[in-house]
């Protein structure tokens, strides 16, 4: 899915070896990249959306697994996470085309709106899905890559290993303790282009865990800052100043779409979502009225309920 991955895995029986895990998680992972990458354009998903048929298609179980769970992030974050965006994402220069990054104009972005939107354009059933218009392409970066963490979480247990933490992209999943028997700390970073510094650390256990932020993919053009989280709505980048969303949940999977959910969304109306669905979630915010890099921290009841 054009990134990379890792695995820290304690074994205390010695049951495993290094060379067979090894094996066992990257068959794992080819399968996955063979059903979900949009990088390979013999996938899954690469045929689905390259097919222009508008009747229902039967997918395999990891498809739909993933379009049922993208389907109830969609609903209830207003339809702001949305896997039909793929259009869109390439005509900004974000996507998996290779395409060079520019500012659209109105009638592109128009255009590319109307073969978007989730509700509208797809239907999703139980073991398929169909277009409902021909031209609608499903993208699933904001969710393949906490699928892929959350299959590795299960071979890893089928071969007995409770001690383990799984990334995929900076996705990524524990559970039980680290090598030293401990548990498992997991570092959020500052929000800022070109700093590698740690902004705050979680305490991480059998949770998945994803930070979705727009401070490393975007492109900027006459002065202006275009990030790769597209709304929905207006097919256009964010504008609001939440830079960096974290979500802690039962999956890697749904950890990865409510992160990107949370961030276009915003911390406002984010937040309201948060704790309603009694999620865990840190907004980092911009602070508009600092002259220098100064960000506002603000957690969910359920991620402080977590950290306590």
């Amino acid at each position: 899915m054009g990134t990379s991955y890792s695995v820290v895995a304690v074994d205390h029986t010695r049951a495993v070896t290094e060379t067979g895990l090894r094996r066992e998680i990257e068959a794992g992972l080819l399968q996955v990249n063979a059903q979900l990458s949009n990088w390979d354009p013999n996938s899954e998903i690469s045929r689905f959306n390259a097919s222009r048929s508008t009747d229902a298609v039967a997918v395999s179980p990891a498809l739909a697994e993933v379009m049922n769970a993208a389907d109830l992030v969609h609903t209830a974050s207003d339809g702001q996470f949305d896997v039909t965006l793929g259009p869109l994402i390439d005509l900004w220069g974000f996507g998996a085309a290779d395409n060079s990054v520019r500012t659209p104009d109105a009638a592109e972005i128009e255009a590319a709106l109307g073969a978007s939107g989730q509700n509208r354009t797809l239907q999703v059933s139980e073991g398929s899905l169909q277009k409902r218009v021909p031209g609608t392409e499903i993208y699933l970066s904001a969710i393949g890559k906490g699928y892929g963490v959350d299959v590795v979480a299960r071979k890893l247990e089928s071969l007995g290993i409770k001690d383990y933490m799984v990334e995929i992209g900076g996705d990524l999943y524990t559970a039980g303790n680290n090598p030293e028997g401990r548990p498992w700390q997991i570092g959020i970073e500052t929000p800022l282009a070109h700093d590698r510094t740690t902004h705050q650390v979680v305490d991480l256990s059998s949770l998945g865990m994803a930070t979705s932020g727009d401070y490393r993919n975007y492109f900027e053009q006459d002065g202006v800052r275009y990030s790769h989280i597209i709304d929905a709505q207006t097919g256009r980048p964010i504008t609001h100043t939440t830079a960096s969303v974290t979500v802690l949940t039962e999956n890697a999977m749904l950890a990865d779409a409510w992160a990107t959910a949370m961030l276009v969304l915003g911390r406002e109306r984010g937040m309201e979502i948060a704790n309603n669905r009694d999620l865990a979630v840190l907004f980092i915010e911009r602070d508009a009225n600092a002259t220098h890099n100064r960000f506002i921290t603000t957690p969910s009841a359920r991620f402080s309920a977590l950290q306590a």
